[in-house]
């Protein structure tokens, strides 16, 4: 009867180590659930993102107006005997 509660004994304990210690333990639970809830936010970046890009790509093929902003403004471009102003400083004289 006593080695039957040694063994109770052993197996107790080996059931408490791999519930704190090693794969599968809580500890390593939480850091998946962690790693899992980063990738989600991340994911959710990229989405917003993938959503702003395709609105983009339907305005432009909208029209030439579109196209002809999105040319100035991202691209720096001009027309044809267009002259570019660049105003650089604040807006106060000294």
């Amino acid at each position: 009867m006593k080695w039957f509660r040694w063994l109770l004994l052993v197996m107790l304990i080996g059931l408490q180590y791999r519930l704190w210690v090693g794969a599968g333990s809580m500890a390593d639970v939480r850091n998946l659930q962690l790693e899992v809830a980063q990738q989600q936010q991340l994911n959710d970046q990229k989405s917003q993102r993938n959503q702003t890009l395709v609105n983009e790509v339907l305005e432009l093929k909208q029209g030439a107006s579109t196209v002809e902003q999105f040319a100035r403004e991202e691209l720096g471009m001009i027309k044809k005997d267009e002259t570019f102003y660049l105003f650089t400083g604040s807006d106060q004289s000294p």
